[in-house]
């Protein structure tokens, strides 16, 4: 039948492509077409002589009534096929397993590499060449060795040049991104290629190959060409992904990046001296990303859903938020509070007061002098340049605000600071609208810095009334933990109004009384959602399925706690969200937003 080798693809490729397509939608960014792109151009050119060379050889042939007819070089249309949808198939493989990994952090190999991965590097260049000369003593001795070489002379070089190139930052990958996406497609087409050759859709010639099969009637040359053009495949992704690094990681080498780098820039940062990488930045990031991943699991996983510097800028501008949350909490008096809180605006001051701005010798010197070895990466790198100062000098105003449950006077408004309904959305403000405001200050930035104006003053100001919101229902879900530290962030005129006192709510958390107020302050956090919501349609596409979809995940929290009479389950007085509820969230944000 002349349609059985498009039935393959029609059968087995094309819908295993589709559906990693649907799949990887969401995370699909526009460097990711660049990858996939240029990768099948070079496979297609790379593979169309060799090819042509093996069917004109007649080493490899196909049955006249098997494919469709039009050929190019002698190679059949469905053959030409297979180059592009092999490379796409295991591109999102690729893409999909290491969308979690942050990239710059395994720059930190480039210069002086720990003596495994330096030995590594040697030992796979040399098993690539000794691969790539027996291929061609296959070729030369002819007979049963001919195709195996074929493919070994053909295949490894390239793969050499690729390894030689970036051989140091695959080998820091983690399995999971490189071994993983070359073993998963090889066995699927393993399979595939089974099937077709047990139907006889395509063979190759007795006498040119060694007889012996991987199982069934899978001849081993076929399992090792599979094998062999699924490493190039990811070896050349993995290439891409250390220019790409590169050019994200180092803004001093790279200033300015469009929102999807040129293949100019790529060549830039191929040929860029490792001696001019700045480790102590990367250094600074892997301490940034560690903090992230101890404080804030969710948001550490949400992040990974955006890309290129924003994902840096917004791993950074956490990493801060969260340090100087930490250095005004584990104070251990009002005076060090103080202290703090002084250091920090002086260290504001220093980047946003017209008279010493962008005085970096003099910031990094406050730096060293003021602030504990660990604080400094996080002070050093905040992209304060490209972040407006006012959320900035808030959020430790908030701060403040929160030391005063530990540290105060006599007077019951200073023991419990949020006297009233005017002080809690002040707190909301400090504490959570600055973040919302200052992540969508870093989205603009990245994604679409020629924004007009009113639409900017109209995403800034949702993305701070859904912080608020986020921070009730934060403040809803941890009633009972708060109340255990002696802090209660439900108004006094509120808890007047059901005749209770601060105090009650602290030695009694739970009751009907506090799940009326809890239940009237998520009712404030749904309307400032139902307000803000909207208006974030208007985030970049780029950053807007991920924005969303944090935002969504933390309101299902508050949803959870209206349906607490259902039996939801608790956690230490939390309310916890099932993860496939969580799951569906996240997807209905990113695939729909």
């Amino acid at each position: 039948m002349a349609y059985d080798y498009a039935l393959v693809h029609l059968k087995y490729t094309i819908p295993l492509a589709a559906l990693l397509t649907v799949i990887a939608y969401p995370i699909f960014h526009r460097t990711h077409f660049l990858q996939i792109g240029s990768l099948i151009v070079v496979s297609f050119l790379a593979t169309l002589p060799w090819d042509s060379y093996l069917i004109r050889s007649n080493i490899w042939t196909y049955p006249p009534d098997a494919i469709i007819g039009p050929r190019l070089y002698g190679i059949p249309i469905e053959e030409l096929f297979f180059f592009v949808i092999q490379t796409y198939i295991t591109s999102l493989f690729y893409i999909l397993l290491s969308k979690p990994l942050f990239h710059p952090l395994y720059l930190s190999t480039q210069r002086n590499p720990p003596q495994w991965i330096a030995r590594g590097k040697v030992i796979g260049q040399g098993i690539l060449i000794a691969l790539t000369f027996y291929g061609v003593h296959q070729i030369r001795t002819g007979g049963p060795g001919t195709y195996l070489g074929l493919i070994l002379a053909w295949a490894f070089p390239f793969a050499l040049l690729t390894f030689t190139v970036a051989g140091r930052f695959i080998l820091t990958l983690p399995l999971t991104s490189t071994i993983v996406p070359i073993i998963i497609p090889t066995v699927y087409l393993w399979l595939v290629d089974e099937l077709a050759l047990g139907r006889g859709t395509w063979a190759i010639e007795s006498g040119t190959k060694l007889g012996w099969c991987l199982f069934g009637v899978l001849d081993i040359e076929e399992a090792t060409f599979f094998l062999a053009t699924n490493i190039l495949i990811v070896f050349g992704m993995a290439v891409f992904d250390q220019y790409l690094a590169i050019i994200f990681a180092f803004p001093h080498l790279f200033p300015k990046v469009p929102r999807s780098p040129t293949p100019l820039m790529l060549v830039e940062s191929r040929f860029s001296n490792t001696k001019q990488y700045d480790l102590e930045r990367i250094a600074g990031l892997s301490d940034a990303v560690s903090r992230l991943k101890a404080k804030s699991r969710s948001f550490y996983l949400a992040n990974s859903l955006f890309t290129g510097r924003l994902r840096i800028d917004l791993i950074l501008l956490y990493s801060f938020c969260r340090l100087a949350d930490d250095l005004v909490d584990d104070s251990t008096s009002r005076a060090e509070v103080k202290s703090w809180t002084t250091k920090l605006y002086k260290f504001l001051d220093l980047h946003y007061k017209s008279d010493v701005k962008g005085n970096k010798a003099r910031i990094d010197d406050y730096i060293d002098e003021a602030f504990p070895p660990e604080a400094k990466s996080a002070l050093k790198y905040l992209p304060a340049a490209i972040l407006p100062s006012k959320p900035l000098y808030q959020l430790i105003e908030g701060f403040e605000l929160d030391s005063q449950f530990s540290f105060h006077d006599s007077s019951e408004s200073a023991k419990f600071p949020i006297v009233d309904e005017d002080k809690l959305n002040f707190y909301g403000q400090c504490v959570a609208g600055t973040v919302g405001e200052l992540c969508v200050a870093l989205i603009i930035e990245h994604c679409e810095p020629e924004m007009p104006d009113e639409r900017k003053k109209m995403l800034m100001s949702a993305s701070r009334t859904m912080g608020v919101a986020l921070q009730y229902v934060n403040i809803a879900r941890d009633i009972v933990v708060d109340a255990e530290m002696g802090r209660v962030y439900l108004p006094t005129t509120w808890l007047q109004e059901e005749g209770l006192t601060p105090e009650d709510v602290v030695a009694h958390p739970r009751g009907k009384h506090v799940e009326n107020l809890r239940r009237r302050l998520l009712g404030e956090a749904f309307k400032l959602y139902d307000e803000a919501r909207p208006k974030m349609n208007g985030i970049p596409k780029e950053a807007r399925g991920p924005m969303i979809g944090a935002v969504e995940t933390y309101m299902e929290i508050g949803r959870v706690l209206r349906e607490l009479e259902g039996g939801v389950e608790l956690e230490r007085g939390k309310a916890t969200v099932p993860g496939g509820r969580r799951l569906k969230t996240v997807l209905q944000a990113l695939f729909f937003a």
